[in-house]
């Protein structure tokens, strides 16, 4: 029994060495073969033209994101964080909306700011943008639903840092009502852990230049202030950041836009649209509140999201509910609520969340009005 217990243990142990959305892919079409024969091929066809479509869209992206990364730009987040309050919201608000930097690598940079004073209002700001569109993530939405739906998804993103930052700002200022932001940072926090491995590995001594992942708060800060250098090209180590970072987003965005592709025709095949269009095709409040909330812990990646949305948009959901669902769900994904509820208290994590939820809803009914 002894045995058996510790072999079940160690299959469960290696569960998190499993690429779940490469292997979900094959899974998913083994199932559509064995219960609908006849649409695995209709399925698998339309998976692959998508992906095509999106190709171009792809390719600009890994490659901009790659440049990025390699001239060392990550440095103009550090200089987004100075001067005062209202011009720090404003400017943090467009790095977080354009920059193309995850959660996860400015984790150790925003706890070293955080811990050494910076505004939670311009933090939050950050915060509330950055994960909503990026260069990648503006290519792939405009290649799956649209140049107009991804411009107001960029604008959108900017609008969420603003009300972020200068929602915080706000209560900051209003008597009774500071105490809500006031000491933000958890005890048990990344900020107070300045030691320990990251989720993005460890760093190499300068100037060796990697993917800006940092394992402390001091190196992120160190690492941020270092000045981009344009012509990498010239430095040996700079194009072999440039290489490694287009074959690890390159996998990266192909594994979750081929099992969102699969998704998309599964849904477009076997999801009846007159559900879609009953529950989520009204113009109302109501119907964007829903998609926001149904939005919120839908999805895992926000990559992977503009091609289910297009499936929506397809099945006959509104266009301003489709927006809502992208931009609850990217703020709310795991990756980013993950890099949020690491640094901060449950109650400024709350207040994130409703930014999120208020900022979905007003986004939503704008778009939708736009639209229609």
């Amino acid at each position: 029994m002894t045995d058996l217990s510790a072999s079940l243990s160690d299959v469960w142990g290696q569960r998190k060495l499993i690429d779940w959305p490469w292997a979900l892919i094959p899974i998913i079409l083994a199932a559509v073969a064995i219960l609908s024969p006849p649409d695995l091929m209709p399925t698998a066809e339309k998976m692959v033209t998508s992906l095509l479509h999106t190709a171009p869209f792809i390719i600009f992206a890994i490659c901009a994101t790659a440049y990025l990364r390699a001239t060392g730009a990550e440095g103009v987040v550090a200089k987004a964080f100075t001067g005062s309050p209202v011009r720090m919201i404003i400017v943090t608000s467009l790095v977080g909306g354009l920059a193309p930097f995850c959660s996860c690598e400015v984790i150790p940079f925003i706890a070293a700011l955080l811990a050494m004073g910076a505004p939670l209002a311009a933090v939050m700001a950050f915060w509330l943008a950055s994960p909503l569109t990026d260069p990648p993530m503006f290519a792939i939405t405009t290649g799956a639903l649209g140049l107009d739906f991804a411009i107001a998804k960029t604008l959108a993103a900017v609008g969420f840092g603003l009300l972020g930052g200068f929602g915080v700002l706000a209560l900051n200022r209003t008597p009774g009502l500071a105490a809500v932001f006031a000491d933000p940072l958890r005890p048990d926090g990344i900020a107070a852990k300045t030691q320990g491995a990251s989720c993005c590995g460890t760093p190499e001594p300068a100037p060796k230049v990697e993917s800006g992942c940092c394992t402390t708060p001091q190196e992120a800060e160190a690492h941020f202030d270092q000045k981009p250098v344009w012509k990498f090209w010239s430095e040996p180590a700079r194009v072999t950041a440039f290489r490694e970072t287009v074959v690890e987003n390159g996998l990266f965005l192909g594994k979750w836009l081929a099992l969102a592709y699969l998704l998309e025709a599964i849904m477009v095949r076997w999801v009846p649209a007159d559900w879609i269009a009953t529950y989520l095709g009204g113009d109302g409040v109501g119907t964007i509140f829903l998609a926001a909330v149904v939005g919120a812990p839908a999805y895992l990646n926000g990559y992977a999201a503009a091609p289910l949305a297009a499936g929506l948009l397809e099945q006959g959901m509104n266009p301003g509910a489709a927006m809502a669902f992208l931009l609850a769900g990217g703020v709310t994904c795991i990756p980013a609520a993950v890099a949020v509820w690491s640094l901060v208290k449950t109650r400024v994590f709350l207040g994130y969340l409703g930014f999120a939820v208020i900022g979905s809803v007003f986004a939503g009914l704008s778009f939708g009005a736009f639209a229609g």
